[in-house]
């Protein structure tokens, strides 16, 4: 048994595990398989609903609902740059993928679970989704390469330093009035 004083204490934080960061192109093979099954069982429930058209997006999304698991995302913008923080609870650093470009962050990931248990017959088990795949659109450039990807109890962090604003070039021979 637990005291009321024990449970009153503060629990230590986790300290953050850094992300290897990969190659937009790294990740293609990935989520082409993963567009491959999507379209698939959107082609499922096509055929189940007695091939009625017309519910293509219907289809779509009901199939992404079943096979992704939603992650929720945080854009925060500063001087410095931008802030993404996405949930993703259960995902451990390793069953990760992140890649940044200037203008987009993709954050796939897939995990195993199976939980074996050898005193207990399960009655009843919900399921979620072992595979996430989220792009985001960014609102303002940054330096992919000096990103820092960071992963601390089920939330990743993205840290995107701001790319440098374009010079404006005045033409010689012109003048700003």
């Amino acid at each position: 048994m637990v005291d009321q004083a024990s449970r009153m204490q503060p629990t230590k934080p986790a300290s953050p595990t850094p992300l290897k960061v990969v190659a937009a192109t790294d990740l293609f093979a990935s989520m082409q398989r993963l567009h491959d099954s999507v379209a698939r069982r959107a082609s499922e429930i096509f055929e189940s609903q007695g091939r009625t058209f017309g519910h293509d997006l219907e289809n779509w999304l009901q199939a992404e609902s079943e096979l992704l698991h939603p992650v929720h995302v945080d854009v925060a913008e500063s001087d410095e740059g931008l802030t993404v923080r996405a949930e993703i609870p259960g995902f451990k650093a390793e069953q990760l993928e992140v890649s940044m470009e200037p203008r987009r962050v993709t954050i796939a990931g897939k995990r195993e679970s199976h939980a074996e248990r050898k005193d207990e017959k399960t009655i009843y088990k919900e399921h979620c989704s072992d595979q996430i795949l989220r792009v985001i659109e960014l609102p303002a450039e940054v330096i992919a390469g000096k990103a820092v990807a960071t992963l601390t109890d089920g939330l990743l962090e993205l840290k995107l330093p701001r790319a440098a604003p374009a010079k404006k070039v005045v033409p010689i021979g012109s003048y700003v009035v």
